[in-house]
């Protein structure tokens, strides 16, 4: 039985490696299939006799992630061999300096590059994360192929997360949702960066997952007619064009649709965008230029909006000034017969390889460019930005990780300059920020900008489109409160800098004072509540907020009232405070030394109504309520707090803290009561608030906590803040609020 075992396997690796070397022939590089052989068998070796968790040998993963590089990211021999041994430094005997001998310097440079980040961007503290993290971006300076094979590493892993347990992929998903994606964004892998996401999600919420799964393959049928209609006009006219067309239809993602139903407040019928055409156009062996590739474009577009009409706002020209990630494509929305919006998506065969393999198709068709063609590109300025952050060692660590965070902008507007440049910055940029990224001394000196031809402050918000010239003084010097106002991570680097001792010494103090302050009332600064107070006094990062307390800027009585901090707790907050069973004490269990309960980070904590405890706390930046998804985070005192898995807070603290995730679910039901706010809105009558509330009060026998109802112009919008039991009893709540004929919607919505 054994040998039948091993000889399956053998014909198991045998098939995986076949197919690399298929994948790799199939590609445009050179066929350097000896080395890839070469690197094949002695990581083979090297991993003999190892599995994985999953119970597959281990020489399965790097097989896996070496197909990813070359298929799906379309890298050459030397990143395939390099995936190929990625691992075998870490889990083996073999040194860096062995892998110089036999494979070369540059094979050696990215596999040592992929050791020193193995643990993944986070490691188990936060000196040692922000250490681990610079330690990727360096890489990525220096070589990007490591940060493209650390991504398809992550890409296998999320792909197999399934034979992990449930904490651990937590901890991984909330990591891969908080920088992995972000970052595959902004490299420009847009197909990895949409299956990262769908997993991470699958992961996070796997009922919902399904359940949208299941709403998308019952309406499959629906859409398939739908998109025959509306392509075959289209196709009949595109084949009259000399040249090669490929026409596809495209489904919105999982996570994309489960994203905009909670941005907009709509259910899955709400969304009508579910559907994209994507047009590929391929002139084969000719050589093309970028101007002619655009003029087809817009020739194509030119016959689907003679076919369809074109939504005014709904044109997007991704050709003529490219996305920060390298993206082009021109996108056109278009009503089909039956009144459905449907997105057009206009590439060439470039464009669609850089849509889909990012940073390594990019370099590919750099080298066919012209030399006026070759300028530099927004994702060149890009890591030019991150080697000058790396250059400040100094900074704090996760005020590092959220400086680098806000580089990651999904969103970016075009700014132009007085002799009509365009420039991209991150959206909620400032007039300040523009002048920085133009050239630091512009910044230094700044003391305002004419934005569109009108005088405008340092703090103005750009909008897309604005033409911006920048005023200078040489009178001018940086203010420590610029720093409240920038957004780009160059321009918080540069005013740090120089504020740099000052700004150091009252952080510390700052830091002191809080801290005593909090110990008077029993706290810490754990994470969750560092968070709250920066969410609410509106300061992006942590040190700034010490900083601004050691000034006087802040007072600790600012801090108090935030955290509502009171000498005489108020009994009626205990409606909240929950035991949880996986973990309370039991017959004959005894507490630990301080005080508190054993945690088993292996097991699922259950939520029950068994008691009031002193242990366990639902976040108040979420309030979760029974039916939600939730996690728990062991904070600094071995308190657990409770959160919505979706919680901005929790996905942070995924990433940053993931070795304190306890998975937790609800066993919860009808005893405690949880608060919870509705918004409302509709066209306003006479006793409309009443049928509301005769609902609410009658019908449920919720108590309400709070009305606020405005009304403008014949219609009513406002929040209802009440006490409920679970979500159904929310979404019950809601459907018979609808039923009301002058009511248009009802939500819940999160503070």
């Amino acid at each position: 039985m054994e040998k039948e075992k091993e000889q399956l396997e053998d014909e198991m690796i045998d098939k995986a490696f076949n197919a690399l070397i298929t994948d790799y022939l199939n590609s445009s590089h050179r066929k350097k299939t000896a080395i890839i052989e070469k690197a094949f068998h002695f990581a083979r070796k090297a991993h003999a006799g190892v599995r994985r968790r999953s119970g597959e040998p281990y020489i399965m993963h790097p097989l896996a992630v070496a197909r990813i590089v070359a298929k799906e990211i379309g890298l050459g021999s030397t990143s395939i061999c390099s995936a190929l041994l990625h691992d075998v430094v870490e889990d083996t005997e073999y040194t860096t300096e062995d892998i110089a001998n036999i494979f070369g310097d540059k094979i050696a440079s990215i596999v040592d590059g992929l050791t020193k980040i193995s643990g993944g961007v986070f490691a188990d503290e936060a000196s040692k994360q922000a250490e681990n993290f610079r330690k990727l971006l360096l890489t990525m300076s220096e070589d990007i192929r490591v940060v493209l094979i650390k991504m398809a590493d992550r890409l296998h892993n999320m792909r197999t997360l399934s034979s992990m347990p449930l904490a651990k992929q937590h901890k991984i998903a909330g990591e891969t949702q908080y920088i992995y994606a972000p970052l595959a964004h902004r490299l420009g892998l847009f197909a990895i960066k949409t299956e990262l996401e769908n997993l991470s999600f699958k992961y996070e919420h796997p009922e919902t997952y399904h359940e949208i799964e299941e709403k998308l393959e019952s309406t499959k049928e629906e859409r398939t007619t739908v998109y025959k209609e509306f392509a075959k006009p289209i196709k009949e006219k595109l084949a009259t064009l000399p040249f090669k067309i490929e026409i596809s239809s495209r489904i919105k993602s999982i996570f994309s649709i489960w994203n905009k139903m909670q941005r907009k407040n709509v259910s899955f019928s709400e969304i009508y965008d579910l559907l994209a055409m994507r047009i590929v156009f391929d002139m084969g062996e000719e050589e093309m230029n970028i101007e002619e590739e655009r003029a087809l474009c817009w020739q194509i577009y030119s016959i689907i909006t003679s076919l369809y009409k074109p939504h005014p706002d709904r044109t997007r020209d991704w050709i003529s000034t490219p996305k920060a990630n390298g993206y082009e494509a021109l996108h056109v929305t278009v009503m089909d017969t039956h009144g459905n919006w449907i997105e057009v998506q206009i590439r060439s065969r470039r464009m669609d390889d850089i849509a889909e393999k990012g940073f390594a198709a990019h370099w590919k068709y750099k080298e066919g460019y012209t030399a006026a063609e070759q300028k530099e590109s927004e994702l060149d300025k890009w890591l030019k930005t991150i080697k000058e952050l790396l250059e400040n060692p100094d900074s704090n660590a996760m005020d590092f990780l959220d400086t680098f965070k806000l580089s990651l902008f999904a969103s970016e507007i075009f700014i132009f300059t007085p002799k009509g440049d365009i420039k991209t910055m991150p959206i909620d940029s400032t007039v300040l920020d523009f002048a920085f990224f133009l050239h630091t001394d512009l910044g230094m000196h700044c003391i305002g900008a004419k934005v569109n031809h009108k005088l405008m402050p340092l703090n103005y918000k750009l909008q897309a489109g604005d033409q911006v010239e920048i005023l200078t003084s040489q009178k001018q010097h940086p203010q420590p409160e610029w720093i409240d106002f920038v957004n780009t991570a160059r321009a918080k680097k540069e005013i740090k800098n120089v504020f740099k001792l000052e700004y150091r010494a009252f952080s510390k103090k700052g830091e002191k004072e809080l801290s005593a302050e909090l110990k008077k009332y029993g706290m810490a600064l754990t994470p969750e509540t560092v968070e709250r107070i920066l969410s609410g006094l509106n300061i992006h990062d942590e040190e700034n907020l010490y900083y601004k307390i050691g000034k006087g800027v802040v007072s600790v009585e600012d801090v108090k009232k935030i955290l509502k901090l009171k000498k005489t707790q108020n009994k009626l907050v205990n409606y909240w405070k929950l035991n949880f069973f996986g973990f309370g004490k039991k017959n004959g269990e005894e507490q630990t030394k301080d005080g508190k309960l054993p945690i088993d980070k292996k097991k699922t904590m259950k939520v029950t109504d068994e008691a009031v405890g002193k242990v366990y706390k639902i976040a108040p930046c979420c309030n979760p309520i029974p039916g939600d998804d939730i996690i728990g985070f062991v904070d600094e005192n071995g308190t657990i707090i409770v959160h919505k898995r979706d919680c901005p807070i929790a996905v942070k603290n995924k990433a940053s803290f993931g070795d304190n995730i306890v998975s937790a679910e609800w066993a919860t039901h009808k005893e405690l009561s949880f608060p919870a706010v509705i918004e409302i809105k509709g066209f306003d009558k006479t006793g409309i608030l009443m049928e509301i509330l005769k609902v609410i009060s009658e019908q449920y026998s919720v108590n309400i906590q709070k009305v606020d109802v405005e009304t403008h112009e014949g219609i009513f919008e406002g929040t209802i803040r009440l006490y409920v039991h679970d979500t159904e009893d929310v979404n019950n709540l809601c459907m018979n609020i609808l039923k009301i004929k002058e009511v248009e919607a009802v939500n819940r919505i999160y503070d």
